[in-house]
């Protein structure tokens, strides 16, 4: 197979908005690579500039030594599998997988041995004299994942090829298409705003946010680690809340203060706050690091309060069990928060409930920038 390498690769559409900017990455030979993030932030334009379907405004993309700017997208051993298939629908399935490699006058014999290497391992040897308008989506989906397949490309990329399925049918895309990166050790670019695709599926992600990369890592160090608030409230689900905090004195040590509640900070927090110039910080906490505690009073005047530090008094605005545990969505006086709780006897809506924030896996971003304080 082969790597590629972006460097400070712009886009500019019109002369003035800008797409992509500066992009510097590496997807390694034989890499899962996942680039993610909001609707128009640039990812899908880097996939197609890698193509050659978009012209390059600055920088330089290479294919293991060979820069390919110049070269147009027949000729850089790459196939694409797009979002809407893109199928013929006066072929059969067979013809739409070997059209590609007839246009490149291959023997007949390899053709077929290809497409019917590439039909087996996608399951679809059954559909070969199918026309597209007989098959499900799914189904052409992996049409589409063939056609790219028997071409023995150096990279595949993959443009949010799973939007237009079912909910159940993404999650069995997903792993087959996992399975086959595996079985053939391809290098895979994938393109998608789906950030839980993105988790199970990529061994290295690409966060992009407004045409700038704000974090490369692999799934774990995206989550424990974010870079920045952006990422942090991106990767996730629920994503992390955030709270607005104040800096203040707790016995000769730093500690955070929202409303009436306090929260205590171990070294590695403390640490961290050094690098502030100012008195306000904002805490990242994701929902399953806020522990649920004792039910406060059932009084309906019910007031926010001082209480333990670390401890929280809330209101339950909103419970939604899923099965083996539930999400709480709460509320003090001027903030709202998600936790995760396995609780057998959730509690009712607005009834008086105290969390517990566990610092020990909390995160501190500069209250401007949203870079983060503690990576």
């Amino acid at each position: 197979m082969a790597y590629v390498t972006l460097k400070g690769v712009t886009k500019i559409y019109d002369g003035d908005v800008l797409a992509v900017e500066e992009a510097n990455f590496e997807i390694p030979d034989e890499s899962f690579t996942v680039l993610v993030g909001p609707s128009g932030c640039g990812k899908s334009t880097i996939l197609r500039m890698i193509a050659g379907l978009e012209q390059i405004t600055e920088g330089d993309i290479y294919i293991d030594d060979e820069r390919i700017n110049d070269i147009p997208p027949k000729d850089r051993d790459i196939a694409m599998v797009f979002q809407n298939y893109a199928l013929y629908p006066h072929m059969t399935v067979y013809k739409n997988m070997a059209f590609g490699l007839k246009l490149r006058k291959y023997p007949k014999a390899e053709i077929d041995q290809r497409v019917t290497a590439a039909a087996e391992i996608l399951s679809i040897s059954h559909l070969l004299n199918r026309k597209p308008k007989h098959l499900s989506g799914g189904e052409r989906q992996r049409v589409a994942v063939g056609r790219a397949i028997v071409r023995h490309p150096k990279v595949f990329l993959f443009d949010e090829p799973l939007s237009n399925l079912d909910a159940k049918l993404r999650v069995q895309m997903r792993m087959e298409i996992s399975r086959l990166h595996d079985r053939l050790d391809a290098t895979m670019v994938y393109v998608t705003h789906d950030q839980v695709e993105a988790m199970t599926m990529g061994d290295q992600i690409v966060v992009l946010n407004e045409g700038t990369i704000q974090q490369i890592a692999d799934p774990g160090t995206l989550y424990h680690k974010p870079a920045n608030q952006f990422v942090g409230g991106f990767i996730g689900t629920p994503p992390m809340n955030f709270i607005e905090t104040q800096i203040v004195n707790n016995g000769g040590t730093p500690a955070l203060r929202f409303e009436n509640f306090k929260v205590a900070l171990n070294g590695h927090l403390q640490s961290a706050l050094n690098t502030l110039s100012g008195d306000s910080v904002v805490l990242g906490i994701r929902p399953e690091d806020i522990h649920v505690g004792e039910n406060g009073t059932s009084n309906s005047k019910f007031q926010f309060a001082s209480c333990a530090e670390n401890s929280v008094e809330t209101l339950v605005e909103l419970v939604e069990p899923l099965g083996n545990h539930a999400l709480l969505y709460l509320r003090t006086e001027n903030h709202n928060f998600v936790a995760q709780s396995d609780l057998a006897d959730l509690p009712q809506h607005n009834a008086p409930l105290t969390v517990n924030f566990n610092m020990d896996k909390a995160h501190l971003f500069h209250p401007e920038t949203g870079e983060s304080l503690t990576v």
